[in-house]
């Protein structure tokens, strides 16, 4: 294990933290972006139970986020509250990623129920770290300013993840058996969660828990708390919005690229002219797993900005100035053309959505933060795991939420799935939607997120007041 005095660097903490939620996006972002994909192109189910398998499943996680959360509030062990499930959960947590992407040979309905066994466990698994993971950051240190350090550097290195995932799973795909092929997904599958299992291990052995938060009320009292708590009901709001404008666009990419974007497409470099050089020809395929991870990079450009934005106009300003910004992009995405300049154009709109949603990552993690001392002040709990698990339920309702009405749409508009010329025999109206699903439609939930938001109480005074107070209570109880 790591030796303690080279844990004591704050900067080796904070790349610590930072692998976590690497581990965590490199699976999500495949989840988010590859699954309806997978399940309805690779799998064999049609759009209608894919998109079900993707909500129902949810109600699950409605009961499981809470009680994960609970149970992390109360552990105590020599490594912490809620740092010790990093360690055991982690090789659940690769296992269940490879179940997920494995194809049996069955019937229909044989194999829809292994899609509805896997996804479940799948989840109960990914919130059975992941809870535990993000409520770590209530409990490394009492600055505000500091958790949106910590926050920036877990978003860094999540988005750094997830660029990998991306960009590296479609050539996985095809060199592990084919991008079409059952086999080639479930052994990309098997790569990126062996890296996952690494990185989570990593986490564990270098941070540390440094404040001892002690849940002293019950639970039906942590539950009145949570459900008095304003704050928090605005930001859960605030997040669903958040995670239901990416994965809208994120699900909807494979399907826009299989079906808009010409095969064989390709972003053109002419180098030479302008410079009085020799003309210099480049060609790049421009294909999903590159949009997608170009975003990735460009949100981690976002990350290293949210903390000197957020210090300087206050989270709240950032949050509702990031989502009219996202607003107007999504909507001039629409009238962008399939042709040679429109891809660049589609490739520059990418890039700035993605730096806006990577200030908003490290934020609205910051911002539960805040809402968990602001419990804590308040309502005398310490109740940060079960705060936190509602960040990651939010999460999960975003995410199926926004997989779900895309398929359903999808099927609504007549798409047709399973056909290697897609291209030529998609209905106007699915194209049209397609369309609609990458611009209109996460706008609107732009503006639905700045309406939520713009009733948060919890401002930059606020927040001093309530970390001042809270020194002085937990200094009490010492």
């Amino acid at each position: 294990m790591v030796n303690d005095q080279i844990v004591n660097s704050k900067w080796l903490r904070h790349v610590g933290y930072g692998f976590g939620d690497m581990s965590s996006s490199m699976f999500w972002k495949v989840f988010s972006y590859y699954l309806p994909f997978f399940y309805s192109n690779i799998f064999g189910l049609s759009l209608k139970d894919a998109g079900i398998i993707l909500l129902v499943t949810r109600i699950w996680d409605a009961v499981s986020d809470p009680m994960m959360g609970i149970l992390a509030d109360r552990t105590q062990t020599r490594w912490g509250k809620y740092r010790p499930y990093l360690l055991f959960v982690a090789p659940l947590f690769s296992i269940a990623g490879i179940l997920l992407f494995t194809t049996p040979d069955w019937g229909y309905t044989a194999k829809l129920v292994w899609a509805y066994a896997t996804y479940i466990l799948m989840m109960t698994v990914y919130t059975g770290i992941n809870v535990p993971y993000g409520a770590m950051l209530g409990v490394m240190t009492e600055d505000s300013q500091e958790k949106t350090v910590y926050s920036s550097f877990r978003m860094f290195f999540a988005y750094g993840g997830s660029f990998l995932a991306l960009f590296l799973w479609e050539p996985l795909c095809n060199a592990l058996g084919g991008y079409n092929t059952p086999q080639g997904w479930f052994w990309a599958m098997v790569v990126i969660a062996s890296a996952c299992f690494v990185l989570f291990i990593c986490c564990f052995a270098l941070t540390r828990e440094e404040l001892k938060t002690v849940s002293t009320v019950s639970i039906g009292s942590d539950f009145k708390a949570l459900l008095s708590n304003k704050p928090w009901w605005i930001l859960i709001g605030a997040a669903l919005c958040f995670n239901l404008f990416c994965t809208v666009r994120g699900a909807t990419v494979a399907y826009y690229f299989a079906d808009i974007i010409p095969a064989g497409a390709t972003l053109n470099f002419q180098l030479g002219d302008f410079f009085q050089l020799s003309t210099f020809n480049f060609q790049l395929l421009f294909y999903a797993g590159l949009f997608l991870a170009i975003g990735e990079v460009s949100n981690m450009i976002g990350v290293a900005l949210c903390v000197p934005i957020a210090a300087r106009f206050g989270k709240k300003t950032t949050f509702i100035a990031v989502n009219i910004a996202l607003c107007v992009l999504s909507v001039l995405f629409f009238f962008i053309p399939v042709s040679q300049t429109g891809f660049w154009l589609m490739l520059l709109a990418q890039i700035l959505i993605s730096m806006l949603t990577g200030v908003m990552s490290p934020l609205v993690w910051s911002m539960y933060a805040d809402v968990s001392d602001y419990a804590e002040q308040k309502y005398k709990t310490a109740s940060t795991g079960l705060i936190f698990s509602s960040s990651s339920m939010a999460q999960k309702f975003g995410g199926a939420i926004g997989g779900s009405a895309a398929l359903w749409l999808l099927a609504a508009c007549g798409y047709i799935s399973n056909q290697p010329s897609a291209i030529s025999t998609q209905p106007d109206s699915a194209l049209l939607c397609l369309r609609c699903l990458m611009s209109f439609i996460p706008a609107a939930v732009s503006i639905i997120a700045v309406l939520v938001v713009s009733f948060y109480p919890l401002t930059t005074a606020r927040m001093k007041e309530i970390d001042a107070q809270l020194k002085i209570q937990r200094n009490e109880k010492m």
